[in-house]
């Protein structure tokens, strides 16, 4: 069935390709539909728009409180809101490319931006970003992020929030234990080793070894070997020689310094195990940072960017990062522009991204008070906006992505820890399902 459901999302995909260069080709003008295939026009900039939100219930109350700051500020510009859960947005989107209906403004992840701008739907934002006043004002290593999701060097969203993963680990039990905080792999391995007491059920360190364990893996297996690109010519890197053996290293820490329960652990038990209980540190975002707070105090834990190399350079993975798209069907891109332009500006995106605990892309919004006073947030936007942080692009924008990160693969990372599989094999695996699907999307491509 798997091998069904990836053939069916690539011929979608090819199919999509196709219609791009074929409209390219025919020079098609605007068919009126409102669907993908439609041109728009930059409008009179002003009238109504249509803002869809990608996380409708979650985030629709501060959106709300947006658009109302816009309208004050925009009088001849009304914005209609249209919330869509996030499991179906997808979805939403591929219907409205092909039957019509798509919105002027629309929220656009970097887990779907690549299929919905291979539709040739979504409208390329460079030029326009070059002449607004948020040029110089989004972080440039999410901006990186953004376009390598997109399928090149090509922006088709505005980044606006972004999640980092944190290294939490309890301040009291490094004080008691007389170790350094983990600001570095060695720092990290030593309070590993010497929190563990297996027989007072006491561990350093919590591995995710459940639903969403891959890329946790491979940012844990990047930060160590310090390789920053994912690719090397069209081979993934990611079975590296380097990478094979820091991946050794981290997976050994299973049921040594860890508890024998995480092989099964999604991020849900695998915070809900911390918070619970006497282990050192744990991987996860800043998505746990409520859940800390209420079971442990502010004074017994801190959230810190993961560990550096021993010379203080920082790789990681990257992480999905959410944004706004300008559809090429809307017929008022001028009115939709100004949407965009307002909601990523320093004011309106700290007071989303405060609702939404999340790193603002705006670099001005994240010196805001309330990032300052919620450390693990500022020392977030610290690493993603540092000079010494290297961002491992991992491909969003390839179709089997999803498929290969998480049902391929998950099951065989159990098996690593288990000592069924080793990593190599682990590793040579993942890395022969990439280059084929790296191949196949190139050639999709055309």
């Amino acid at each position: 069935m798997k091998i069904n459901i990836r053939r069916s999302r690539r011929a979608a995909l090819a199919v999509a390709l196709g219609s791009v260069l074929a409209l390219t080709a025919t020079a098609c003008g605007d068919d009126g539909s409102g669907s993908g295939k439609s041109k728009g026009s930059e409008g009179s900039g002003k009238g109504e728009i249509t803002f869809w939100d990608n996380n409708g219930g979650v985030r629709t109350d501060i959106w709300k409180q947006i658009i109302a700051d816009f309208e004050t500020k925009n009088p001849d510009i009304k914005v209609k809101y249209v919330g869509i859960p996030a499991a179906s947005a997808q979805s939403k989107y591929d219907t409205a490319i092909q039957g019509g209906g798509l919105p002027d403004v629309g929220g656009v992840g970097t887990a779907m931006l690549a299929e919905i701008a291979a539709q040739g739907a979504l409208e390329p934002l460079d030029g326009r970003l070059g002449k607004s006043s948020l040029n110089g004002k989004l972080s440039q290593n999410v901006l990186g992020t953004s376009k390598a999701a997109g399928g090149g060097d090509v922006l088709y969203h505005v980044p606006t929030s972004v999640n980092n993963g944190t290294l939490w680990y309890r301040t009291d039990l490094f004080k008691k234990a007389g170790l350094d905080e983990p600001t570095t792999w060695a720092a990290f391995y030593k309070a590993a080793d010497k929190l563990t007491d297996t027989g007072k059920n006491q561990f350093g360190f919590t591995i995710r070894g459940g639903e969403g364990s891959i890329a946790p893996a491979l940012d844990a297996v990047y930060g160590q070997t310090g390789i920053t690109s994912f690719w090397n010519g069209d081979k993934t890197t990611v079975n590296d020689p380097k990478n094979v053996a820091a991946l050794e290293k981290y997976v050994a820490l299973y049921k040594k310094n860890t508890p024998s329960a995480d092989v099964n652990n999604d991020f849900t038990k695998m915070v809900a195990q911390w918070d619970s209980g006497t282990i050192g540190m744990l991987s996860h975002n800043l998505g746990s940072y409520q859940d800390h707070l209420n079971a442990l105090g502010k004074d017994k834990f801190r959230g810190l960017p993961n560990p550096t190399l021993d010379d203080g350079t920082r790789v990681q993975v990257s992480n999905p990062v959410d944004g706004l798209g300008l559809f090429k069907a809307s017929k008022n891109k001028a009115a939709a522009w100004k949407f965009i332009e307002f909601a990523a500006s320093a004011a309106e995106n700290s007071k989303f991204n405060e609702s939404a605990g999340q790193v603002p892309v705006n670099v001005d919004a994240a010196q805001d008070d309330w990032i300052q006073q919620a450390e693990p947030t500022k020392l977030a936007a610290q690493a993603l906006n540092g000079e010494n942080t290297k961002i491992v692009q991992l491909p969003y924008y390839l179709p089997d992505w999803n498929t290969i990160s998480k049902a391929d693969n998950e099951p065989n990372y159990q098996k690593v820890l288990l000592g069924k599989m080793t990593a190599k094999q682990f590793l040579d695996t993942l890395a022969d399902q990439l280059n084929k699907a790296q191949a196949e999307w190139k050639q999709n491509r055309g």
